[in-house]
């Protein structure tokens, strides 16, 4: 039986790799194994920051709320527990858009939470 060399099927493999690595600074974007090396980095942060990101999102959402119930007077820990108590699934990502465009509705929401949290505190 023949010797069999890789020539296709490590071409096709380099040529994936540095097609992936373009636009990488210097020698990641043409040598194989510095793309290699590259492209794995870039994975892990990416993976990484997905959740980051997420994270991040939730921490503005909070600040925002936060920042509305001391407008009117509340804790954001009295709020959030109110909503809950009140049977309100609203998430903080909704409440954060409701703080910012529709303060009408979040004051209803805001008075709701407090009487459900009196309410709770004096059983």
């Amino acid at each position: 039986m023949p010797r069999v060399r890789k020539g296709a099927a490590r071409n096709k493999a380099r040529k994936r790799i540095l097609r992936e690595a373009r636009g990488y600074w210097g020698t990641k974007s043409r040598h194989k194994q510095q793309a290699k090396v590259a492209l794995t980095r870039a994975g892990q942060f990416a993976y990484r920051d997905r959740r980051a990101r997420r994270r991040d999102f939730r921490r503005i959402w909070i600040t925002r709320i936060t920042a509305a119930c001391r407008m009117r007077g509340t804790r954001y820990s009295r709020f959030m527990n109110g909503l809950k108590n009140a049977g309100i699934l609203l998430n903080r990502k909704m409440l954060s858009q409701m703080a910012i465009e529709d303060p009408q509705a979040f004051d209803k929401l805001v008075t709701l939470a407090e009487q459900k949290t009196t309410a709770q505190a004096s059983k």
